[in-house]
């Protein structure tokens, strides 16, 4: 499997002006080629190709006073960025035949866009100097705040730079085989909500940070403050950073909670069963700012690779599941409930339950029946009765933009 280990990084006054050249020249060979391919697709011409794209907007375009200065930084990059436009245009046709879900087409790139970002690979011949320092073509040495050892070789690193001004590493390596984990008895439901953010099979819950919320009286002195500043000023531009950082550390502190709960569960637990919830559907409601707070989604993702990583089983209870419905222990379906019913009695065993204790012991069972249904069919057609781990997710999707034309007269300058 292969996974992503993101440091910070501080690179120096030239190599930040660097990096902001390199983030400027992949942007404007993104933005020709999206251009050349539209242009084709207006006129009704075949789709160019990268090969030939490459030849013509990074090999014949330095040899032009116009666009000289695409030597200034490694081919690689120019050639990676290429790439991300066919992964962006793949993205959009799987999406069409129904094979992933609906994403806009690929849009061009700014100078103003929050996150910034190139790929080195292999070819660019970077590499980690015995001083523990990030040595990359054309830009130089860049100390690294290691926070843990890399696990292997990392075979490429993509430098970003996002809407706070921070600079990270983001390495791709291969996990070891040997990380997956003796098999235990443990095997957990989970019931996701607001009140509190996880509650466990067991009758464990955990308590909802809510970061956001506690975050939102420093958050709306930032934007008032914001607000009132000049535009084009250079106190609207410290301003901007300022609410950028203070978002940031919101995010960065449900991040670093998802991951260690996730961790935790798929440590402890050989199967982990968890409620398939209809978040964008939740979004739309009066309480779309506390379902963005808890982060459901994102953490449900970091379960299921943690899970596949350390060779545990990971399933999904379909949303239709009613699993507040039912009695845990005898079955009996009681019927729909309103939210402020937390505790109800079973008119046929006589059961006190707990709503949310007893919907995570129904995904439990549930789950339990799904996974030994796939094992079944599984060994039934001559497969592995476990399960076959998955890649893990590497890479969130981005909020779509409105299309914007690139600037296509003047050097990139950030």
């Amino acid at each position: 499997m292969q996974l992503r280990y993101t440091f910070r990084i501080e690179p120096g006054p030239g190599q930040r002006a660097a990096l902001a050249r390199a983030f400027g020249c992949a942007r404007v060979v993104y933005n020709d080629a999206l251009r050349a391919r539209e242009d084709a697709r207006r006129d009704g011409l075949p789709f160019p190709k990268t090969g030939d794209l490459s030849k013509l907007l990074i090999t014949n375009a330095k040899q032009t006073p116009e666009r000289a200065w695409l030597g200034e930084i490694s081919t690689v990059v120019l050639q990676q960025s290429l790439r991300d436009l066919d992964a962006a245009y793949r993205n959009f046709f799987d999406s069409l035949k129904g094979q992933r879900p609906r994403m806009n087409a690929p849009r061009f790139k700014s100078k103003r866009d929050k996150r910034q970002a190139v790929r080195f690979t292999a070819n660019a011949r970077w590499s980690l100097t015995p001083g523990g320092k990030l040595r990359l073509p054309k830009i130089g040495d860049i100390p690294v705040r290691w926070s843990r050892p890399l696990p292997s070789t990392p075979s490429s690193v993509t430098m970003v730079k996002d809407a706070a001004g921070r600079y990270f590493a983001s390495f791709v390596v291969q996990t070891d085989p040997s990380e997956t984990l003796p098999e235990t008895a443990g095997e957990v439901g989970i019931d996701l909500g607001l009140t509190y953010f996880a509650v466990l099979s067991d009758g464990r819950k955990i308590a909802s940070p809510r970061f956001f919320r506690r975050a939102e009286r420093k958050l709306r002195k930032a934007q008032q403050s914001l607000a009132r500043k000049t535009r084009g000023s250079s106190n609207r531009k410290k301003a901007v950073v300022k609410v950028a950082r203070a978002h940031a550390r919101v995010a960065d502190a449900r991040k670093d909670f998802h991951h260690k709960l996730s961790t935790t569960l798929a440590r402890e637990n050989q199967a982990v069963h968890v409620e398939d919830l209809a978040v964008k559907g939740l979004a739309r409601t009066r309480l779309a700012k506390s379902v963005y707070d808890a982060g459901w989604s994102a953490f449900v993702d970091m379960l299921e690779y943690k899970a596949a990583r350390y060779g545990r089983v990971f399933i999904r209870v379909d949303r239709l599941f009613p699993s507040s419905q039912l009695c845990s222990a005898c079955g009996l379906k009681d019927g729909p409930k309103p939210l402020d019913v937390r505790e109800w009695t079973c008119g046929n065993c006589g059961t006190v339950h707990d709503r949310d204790v007893n919907a995570a012991r129904n995904i439990r069972a549930e789950g339990s029946k799904v996974a030994a249904g796939q094992a079944e069919t599984q060994n039934a057609r001559g497969a592995q009765v476990r399960p076959v781990p998955v890649p893990a997710q590497r890479a969130t999707r981005t909020p779509v933009r409105k299309k914007q034309e690139p600037t296509r007269s003047c050097r990139p300058t950030g």
